[in-house]
């Protein structure tokens, strides 16, 4: 039993469709204006680890309070993407990127070391 995502293209917002089976015809309407113009977008998907998992499986072994928390790369921008997602934003895309540059040790722009 899929959820299917979509993106509404007159007001921006996502919206989530549970169906029965996969070979449902689905006509989406956008649960924040009732557009009907979507468009289907690659969904998330959650893995069956816990936050403490993930940090007692770091290299570091350090919890979120430890002082190595944020030497573990996988660790940077955790808060932000908490918070996006905790308010049901989607994380802007120049965001994203910065996370995910920096997670790779790209050290973002204007910050110095």
């Amino acid at each position: 039993m899929p959820i299917y995502e979509y993106r509404c293209q007159s007001c921006g917002g996502v919206s989530s469709f549970f169906v029965r089976s996969i070979g449902v015809d689905l006509e989406p309407a956008c649960q924040h204006c009732q557009s009907n113009e979507m468009q289907r977008r690659m969904s998330s998907f959650a893995l069956g680890k816990t936050a403490a998992s993930v940090h007692q499986n770091s290299p570091s072994g350090q919890s979120a309070a430890g002082t190595d928390y944020y030497r573990d790369p996988r660790n940077i921008g955790r808060n932000v993407e908490e918070s996006f997602s905790r308010h049901g934003v989607e994380l802007p895309q120049s965001v994203r990127e910065t996370i995910d540059a920096a997670r790779d040790g790209q050290v973002p722009k204007g910050i110095d070391i």
